[in-house]
């Protein structure tokens, strides 16, 4: 009899040990640039979700050349929530290339491996094939977006931008506001020729910390005026400042959790709206503070019911999602949450929504 307790005891520490663990899924396992000019660094960004019920590590990533480098997610990823893996090909090689990114993480004890691939050329009619059009004008992004800015960075992002105009252009972007600046490489671009413009944030000029969104115009020829058809929507998020919390309030932190970070309200009509509820839990030590709530790419409505929740404590954050604000949407609306938590300050959740 005590030999079956002791195994029976066994059994259940494994079986506990089984069932709680980290798992993780990825918004996708590989990045093809297609076409990408000479000399001309592209990035790959890739969505790493924990799906498991245990806290998720990434202890390590490695990439196959020192063409590649790659900048991760470095606290844990709770239960439900979303990291990043960010990695950057300096196109120093001309052809056709396929790197190799090995995750390594505490859900498997065999890496996961991440692939990026693509050709360089130095032939910029191939680069024409760039997704997006504003008028005669092509480009690589429809929107700029800065993410995890801290207090006195000055991060930039880039547009590649193509002219099928016919004519010579000069790309300019219009109604930039204070924080913002652009310089275009070069200023004037032939028929079918290529350039860049780099957009850079002066963090210490934005007015908040968490989300601050603006748009800019692409100006299609000399003496455009702004208008919707080429608007670009800007997002910047100023991480809250951690680096004046006491060791007391480090050591025990307020836990951000979610119930869920992405929501399919299926297909609506123009006519109809349907709503659903998350839940937004404090599983840490001190008063959780919603210090920011703010819809990216619109479309949707939020309504939270408390912004200060205690330890052990939740509030339930109802999103509603309303057909005729779909119809012409290109990009999926994201919801983000600014927090006082220090290792998960923020939390985006994704909205899937089908028109009819």
């Amino acid at each position: 009899m005590k030999y079956i307790l002791m195994i029976c005891f066994w059994m259940s520490i494994t079986l506990v040990g089984i069932q709680a663990q980290p798992r993780v899924e990825f918004n996708k396992k590989t990045h093809d640039f297609g076409a990408v000019l000479w000399k001309n660094p592209v990035t790959a960004i890739f969505q790493i979700r924990n799906i498991g019920n245990k806290p998720l590590v990434i202890s390590n990533v490695t990439t196959s050349c020192g063409c590649t480098d790659a900048q991760w997610t470095q606290s844990p990823i709770a239960p439900g929530a979303e990291g990043i893996i960010t990695s950057t090909f300096d196109a120093m090689a001309l052809g056709r290339f396929q790197k190799t990114i090995g995750v390594y993480c505490n859900a498997d004890y065999r890496p996961i491996y991440l692939t990026l691939c693509g050709q360089v050329t130095t032939d910029p009619r191939k680069v024409l094939q760039l997704p997006y059009r504003i008028g005669d004008i092509k480009l690589d992004k429809d929107a700029i977006e800065f993410d995890d800015a801290n207090k006195g960075d000055r991060p930039f992002v880039e547009l590649l931008v193509a002219n099928v105009s016919g004519q010579p252009y000069p790309p300019v972007l219009m109604h930039l506001p204070p924080y913002l600046s652009a310089e275009a490489t070069p200023d004037t671009l032939a028929h079918e020729g290529y350039g860049k413009i780099k957009v850079t944030l002066d963090t210490e000029k934005l007015p908040k910390f968490g989300v601050t969104q603006a748009v800019v115009y692409l100006s299609r020829f000399p003496g455009d005026k702004v208008s919707d058809e080429n608007a670009i929507p800007v997002s910047a998020v100023l991480l809250p400042d951690i680096s004046r919390l006491t060791s007391a309030q480090q050591q025990n932190p307020p836990v951000i959790h979610l119930s869920a970070t992405h929501l399919d309200f299926g297909t609506l009509a123009v006519n109809e709206k349907k709503s659903q509820t998350i839940v937004i839990s404090n599983t840490g030590k001190r008063d959780l503070e919603i210090t920011d709530l703010q819809v990216l790419d619109g479309s949707v409505g939020v309504h939270l019911k408390k912004r200060v929740l205690k330890p052990g404590t939740s509030t339930k954050l109802k999103i509603t999602a309303y057909g005729r604000q779909f119809e012409d949407r290109k990009r999926s609306p994201r919801i983000l949450i600014i927090t006082n938590d220090p290792n998960h300050p923020k939390q985006i959740v994704n909205v899937s929504v089908t028109s009819k």
